[in-house]
């Protein structure tokens, strides 16, 4: 166990829309320390988006991001050894960090030539509330639904 809970680290506002949950989507969005790249790619997904369904882009990435988002997941308790799938709320930050790492990642997954394409594609698909990252989150509820007997083990 460690002696003191470690400092919560802030980061700072991207430099276009002075927002920090950009950045974290761009740091988690980064490769090999290329974080100028990931930059580019972000922005230019977000205007792609603005193109392409003509409402403001960064509105329709953070309708995306919240539709993402689970709100219950199920953690694995061992119970008299029995190992239980137990449902448990999630924490806000680990609901926005789990909906950035979906999205990320079922953007890598998609078809289209470069990434700016496939992030844009997942933004559009996530905030019609379709898609293989809204299809994740709603496994994940349907699992924690599924496991409901067992909330009684909740740690």
């Amino acid at each position: 166990m460690r002696k003191a809970k470690p400092k919560k680290r802030y980061i700072l506002p991207d430099p276009k829309f002075a927002d920090t949950l950009v950045t974290k989507f761009v740091n988690c969005l980064m490769v090999d320390g290329k974080k100028s790249i990931a930059y580019t790619i972000f922005y230019d997904a977000v205007e792609l988006v603005e193109k392409k369904t003509g409402e403001n882009g960064l509105e329709v990435w953070k309708k995306a991001l919240n539709n993402i988002s689970p709100s219950v997941e199920v953690k694995s308790r061992r119970v008299g050894g029995a190992t239980f799938q137990v449902p448990l709320e999630v924490r806000p930050e680990r609901k926005i960090s789990l909906g950035i790492k979906w999205m990320i990642l079922y953007s890598r997954k998609r078809g289209e030539k470069t990434m700016m394409d496939r992030l844009a594609g997942e933004i559009i698909s996530a905030s019609k509330g379709e898609g293989a990252a809204v299809k994740k989150k709603d496994d994940t509820h349907r699992m924690a639904e599924a496991n409901k007997a067992f909330s009684h083990f909740r740690f």
